[in-house]
């Protein structure tokens, strides 16, 4: 009865009920499905095992579709509560679980996992490299966000989900206002997820210094490329804030500390300014590799080659410098004075100026090109005026005075969704349909992607459009209820109907993968675009060396010169080829994080310790085993690149 008590949600209602059923169906039915079809072996040697960038990439990819719509069905019961007034769908508590997790999950479990799919694929094919620098690490950073992000999952089913917002403030997230062991989840899922975050931005960039074919300097890399090396600078330098933000609120609550409690010495607001030294340049570690995938599809169809490369090197550059210059403008009400609150809006002001400067790079990219409007393409274009009003109201909220009446309304949840939806999951959409034929060796269907394009876009306006006005007539964020004297209640209904609509364009995209899926032609060759990049040189599907012959590279656009102009970028002769072996340690060191972390957060010191034990056991292991990879010999190259031909 003891361990039933302690696992027990404190609001138990039929919805969650129903999710701990759905949960051990599906739990049961993929057990069933891997022993009936006799794929353990399978899952195990290609899969759990995997140290190839390219699986892992995928691995994130499907991790982050799941998170999509996991995050997607709080955002459509928030806008179901508030569509009419005082509803009583959600209750006051289930309302808050649910909006902190949506930030949660969107955020730092759909949003991350996508950016780092699509640099595990891509970024090593770009650069002529057979792998990341450092692959059992890059295994590991996986399974560790993975492990994070299902800790974060099963809070709603056992024990209670985080309940104080995404940003989890002190004294709202301390042991007083927040008595279950949701805060718990938040604080340590994070650190697991954060703590493969950091590793993989270590590995990213130490692959792309140092692992670059002959010829590519850093000025001949694809804007993509650098994109990831920027983002991944701002990770190294970001992530150790919120690691220990987290690890002295973990203290704080289990430990009784007092870094952010209003007593004994605490200060609430040391949380504050921690969280957002992270949480702005975060927001740019999703938005700048966005910018490095509208960069390549919109040369791509624009039949151009960038305009401005050096001036988009040296904005991101320069973003990536402001972007921990602005923390302070997320609280300019709460009383930091004046001098302090023109300083930080005048850099936040600062940061729309680089920002600028990209979008004219587009559009000028597009000017008399030869544009071809493909899925991806669409999704380019269509982010350019909707991010840009996302800009425009982030000006706005960027002056400091304004934004005592813009500061926690509904307002300012419209501007960061028409930052990061048309500047995170627009690029996503369109970069995972763009290198999706690279992948899988097919392409999406296009009149299917161009359907749930239009669902997207359209009902995206229509669901965060009218938030502006709520928010500038005083309807406060967070808010699970209100009255009808208000005059919220129309706007807000056509908020959920515009719900309902992006709903259905993303129930379009997987339709679409499933349609492709089945019925896809896979007669396609290994450069369907007609792109201009390094990785569309190689064969699709990637073999597991990448390339059989390490490229040369002479200009920016390598591939689109060979192609073009008949530069070659392979010389010389086949090689046997070094890889590294596969490795089922990453893996079980995650599993063993997932019940460390699961044990403190209900503080069973036991398995905490057996736990800790086994993680420096396995590290002691790694540090004494002998591993030197494996040749792939010529004769295997040989007959894997004729193959590949005669395809």
């Amino acid at each position: 009865m003891e361990f039933f008590n302690r696992f027990a949600i404190p609001h138990p209602n039929p919805a969650i009920y129903a999710s701990m059923i759905a949960i051990g169906v599906t739990v049961i039915a993929i057990v069933a499905g891997l022993t009936y079809f006799k794929k353990w072996g399978y899952l195990w040697r290609e899969w759990l095992t995997t140290v190839d960038h390219k699986r892992i990439g995928i691995m994130y990819l499907l991790s982050a579709l799941l998170m999509l719509f996991r995050g997607g069905v709080d955002a459509i019961l928030m806008r179901a509560q508030t569509a009419v007034p005082e509803n009583t769908l959600l209750d006051a508590q289930h309302y808050n679980e649910i909006f902190t997790t949506h930030g949660l999950v969107m955020i730092i479990f759909m949003a991350m996992p996508f950016i780092y799919a699509l640099m595990n694929f891509v970024v090593p094919l770009q650069i002529g490299a057979r792998d990341v620098a450092f692959p059992r690490l890059n295994a590991l950073s996986f399974w560790l966000f993975f492990m994070g992000a299902m800790l974060l999952n099963i809070s709603f089913v056992i024990g209670g989900s985080p309940d104080a917002g995404w940003t989890s403030y002190f004294p709202l997230a301390g042991n007083e206002l927040s008595k279950s062991v949701g805060t718990n989840y938040y604080m340590i899922a994070l650190q697991i997820a954060g703590l493969g975050t950091l590793l993989s931005g270590i590995n990213f960039v130490t692959t792309i210094l140092k692992m670059r074919a002959p010829g590519i300097t850093l000025f001949k890399m694809p804007i993509f490329t650098w994109s990831a090396l920027t983002t991944n600078v701002i990770v190294i330098f970001a992530f150790p804030v919120l690691t220990v933000a987290l690890l002295m609120g973990t203290m704080d609550r289990l430990f009784g500390t007092n870094f952010f409690t209003t007593t004994n010495g605490g200060m609430d607001m040391l949380w504050a300014n921690l969280f957002w030294i992270w949480g702005h340049p975060e927001v740019y570690i999703l938005v700048l590799p966005a910018f490095g995938v509208y960069s390549e599809i919109i040369s791509t169809f624009a039949r151009r080659n960038l305009y401005g490369y050096k001036s988009m090197v040296y904005s991101m550059l320069i973003i990536s410098f402001l972007s921990f210059l602005v923390w302070t403008h997320h609280f300019f009400t709460m009383g930091q004075g004046a001098l302090t609150n023109s300083i930080f809006s005048i850099t936040t002001m600062a940061i729309a100026i680089p920002t600028g400067i990209k979008i004219f790079n587009w559009l000028f990219t597009l000017w008399r090109g030869k544009i071809v409007f493909t899925v991806p393409m669409l999704y380019s274009v269509g982010f350019i005026p909707i991010f840009t009003i996302g800009g425009v109201t982030g000006v706005m909220l960027g002056m400091s005075a304004a934004d005592y009446q813009y500061h926690n309304t509904m307002f300012l949840v419209a501007h960061f969704h028409y930052t990061i939806i048309p500047g995170v999951v627009f690029a996503m959409i369109a970069g995972l349909t763009y290198w999706w034929p690279k992948m899988f060796c097919f392409l999406l269907n296009e009149r299917i992607g161009k359907w749930a394009f239009w669902f997207i876009a359209i009902s995206f306006n229509v669901t965060f459009f009218p938030m502006f006005f709520t928010g500038l007539n005083g309807q406060a964020r967070r808010m699970y209820t209100y009255s009808e004297s208000t005059g919220f209640g129309p706007l807000n209904l056509l908020s959920f109907i515009g719900a309902i609509g992006l709903a259905s364009g993303f129930i379009l995209l997987v339709y679409n993968i499933y349609y492709s899926v089945r019925y896809a032609s896979r007669n396609i060759n290994s450069d369907p675009w007609d792109a201009r990049t390094l990785e569309w040189a190689t064969h699709s599907p990637v073999p597991s060396y990448n390339f059989a012959i390490t490229p040369e590279v002479h200009s920016i656009e390598a591939f689109w010169d060979a192609k073009k102009l008949g530069i070659p970028i392979f010389k010389g002769q086949y090689d046997k080829i070094h890889m590294p072996n596969n490795s089922g340690a990453p893996f079980i060191m995650g599993c063993i994080l997932f019940v460390f972390g699961f044990s403190f957060v209900f503080s069973m010191w036991i398995p905490v310790i057996v736990s800790a034990i086994a993680i420096f056991v396995c590290m002691g292991l790694r540090s004494f085993e002998i591993d030197k990879g494996h040749y792939i010999p010529v004769e295997t190259i040989k007959e894997n690149e004729n193959e590949y031909r005669g395809a």
